[in-house]
Parts: C-alpha cells; sequence; structure tokens
C-alpha cells in the first residue's frame, strides 16, 4: 500500500482475502467442492452449447435461449471459482487492486445477466405453453436476438456503468472477509461517501432482482393456470415436474441474491453471508444445465444421436 499521509489515508493497491483464514481443513474441503462444481459447471453448459449448435432440431427459441443461459453460467463460474480455488490453497491470500475490483466487476455484470435472462426465459415458456399455435410468429428470430440482447445490454448498464460514473475509495483496511472479491464485502471497505453509491446499489438490485423475480413468479402463475387446462393426466403431471423443478433453481438464485444484496449490511461479515454468497455464484451455474437437461427430452434424444454418430 503506498502512503498518502497517516494510516487513514493509505491507499490500497492490494487486497487480503481472509475468508477463511485459520481454517486449513475448511479451505481443503471447500478446494475439494469447488473444483468438482466447477467441473461438472463447464462440462455440462458446455455439452449444451455443442448439442444446440450441432443439432438442428434444437434451433428454436427455447435453446436459444438455453444456450446463451449455458454461455452465462460457464463465464460467471469462470470469473469466480478458479480464483477462489487459488485462494483456499493459502492461509492470506492477495490479490491486487486491479484484478479484485475486475473481478468483482465482472462477477456483478454476468450475475445480474442471468437474473434478467432468466426471466425472458420464463416469458418464452408462458408464450410457449399460453400461446402455442401462434408461438414461433410471437417468438421469431428478431424478438429472440432482441430479449438475448436487451438481457446482456441492460445488465451492463445496471451493474458496471455506475461504478464508472461515480467510483468509490479504497484506504486504510485492505482484508477482504470473504474467498472472492464480492461486492458486499468490498463495500465494507470504502472510506469514501457511500450514501449515493448504496443507494444506487439498492435500486439498481430491486431492478434487476425483485422486478425480474416477480415477473417470473408472474409468468409461472399463468403456465400453471395453462397446465391445469391440459386433460391428460400424465402430460399434466409431467409439466408440473419441469415446471417444478425450473421454479426450484429460480427461487434458490433470486432468493440468495436477493438475501445479499436487498438485506442492511452489518459491519461483520458472518459465516452465513459467506456460504450464502458462493452458494449463488458457485452451485447455481451448475445446477442450470443438470435442471434444464436431464427432464428435457428433446436435449437427452440429441446426446444420444451425437453418440451414436460418434460410434
Amino acid at each position: 500500500m503506498a502512503e498518502l499521509g497517516g494510516l487513514n489515508d493509505t491507499e490500497v493497491t492490494e487486497f487480503v482475502l481472509i475468508g477463511f483464514s485459520g481454517k486449513p481443513k475448511t479451505r481443503m474441503g471447500l478446494i475439494g467442492f469447488m473444483a468438482i462444481v466447477y467441473l461438472v459447471t463447464v462440462i455440462g453448459n458446455g455439452v449444451i452449447v455443442l448439442v444446440v449448435i450441432i443439432e438442428t432440431q434444437l434451433h428454436n427459441p427455447m435453446y436459444f435461449f438455453l444456450c446463451n443461459l449455458s454461455i452465462l453460467d460457464i463465464c460467471f463460474s469462470t470469473s469466480s471459482v478458479p480464483q477462489a480455488i487459488i485462494n483456499a490453497l493459502v492461509d492470506r491470500p492477495v490479490m491486487s487492486f486491479s484484478m479484485c475490483y475486475t473481478q468483482m466487476y465482472v462477477g456483478v455484470y454476468f450475475g445480474t445477466t442471468e437474473c434478467f435472462l432468466l426471466a425472458v426465459m420464463a416469458y418464452d415458456r408462458y408464450v410457449a405453453i399460453s400461446n402455442p399455435l401462434r408461438y414461433m410468429i410471437i417468438m421469431n428470430w428478431n424478438v429472440c436476438i432482441i430479449l438475448a440482447v436487451f438481457a446482456w445490454a441492460v445488465a451492463f448498464t445496471l451493474s458496471i456503468l455506475p461504478g464508472i460514473a461515480n467510483p468509490v475509495r479504497f484506504c486504510g483496511h485492505n482484508e477482504v472477509d470473504n474467498l472472492t472479491c464480492e461486492v458486499t464485502a468490498l463495500m465494507r471497505l470504502v472510506c469514501s461517501d457511500t450514501s449515493v453509491n448504496q443507494l444506487v446499489m439498492y435500486f439498481t438490485s430491486s431492478f434487476s432482482l425483485v422486478f425480474p423475480f416477480c415477473f417470473i413468479l408472474f409468468s409461472y402463475m399463468r403456465i400453471i393456470v395453462a397446465i391445469l387446462r391440459i386433460h391428460s393426466s400424465s402430460s399434466r403431471m409431467k409439466a408440473f415436474s419441469t415446471c417444478g423443478s425450473h421454479l426450484a433453481v429460480v427461487c434458490l438464485y433470486y432468493g440468495t441474491c436477493i438475501f445479499s444484496y436487498l438485506k442492511p449490511q452489518p459491519k461483520v461479515r458472518h459465516e452465513r453471508d459467506k456460504i450464502i454468497s458462493a452458494f449463488y455464484g458457485i452451485v447455481t451455474p451448475m445446477l442450470n444445465p443438470l435442471i434444464y437437461t436431464l427432464r428435457n427430452q428433446d436435449v437427452i434424444g440429441a446426446l444420444k444421436r451425437l453418440g451414436d454418430k460418434k460410434v
């Protein structure tokens, strides 16, 4: 750190991530867990992207958005998990200011994009079930591309631009109580006035979390109403099972994010907060390919056809 005159004016040039310092057994367990989850995340989402690109039968709006989600999950997980594994290998890992700050904003951007993309996917399923005969007319390729670009672009506007427009200043303390440079952990070290930043964060978090989540719940309520009109009991149960698993992952992701970003931030970071922040950043990207593919006969059939071609 560079001295500017007095301890309180010390400019931070690096951060020490002390999330689980002094707990070697916990860190070893986390390393194994994160390595397995990351491997499953990359392989699972990579297979989805490959199958959707290769199989022409999957060239429709639903799988276009699923492919976007898989690419996003690979990027989201890669932005934090490998570095978290490296950080867990030592008792006091150090990251440069620029590297830590970049990781924070990249993670926020990908997480925000996922919020909007999940809402877009819920809208796609709502149109498919409520207007099956007009589905391909309503969800034409121009609309799909616009919705995908909307999710990525609005997330950039809400997550990156506020930080560029109103940068914060770190000085003095440089110990981050987390394994990664997560935004709520870093903001505890800011020594400049954060009132505007906190107001912006609550606004952007509300817009990117509460609004999409409410929209998804509304869409799934309409989907459930449409499912109840299905005469075949087996088809109805299958649709309920699929929607239930989708909704469970959505509630898990939005619930942990809302708890982390919209609740009052205490001065002392609890172990529970570190586990929750790790959950939505590490586990959710792994769950998406499992939930969206293992119950999907089209993807399973495409995988079998690709396997038969290789044999």
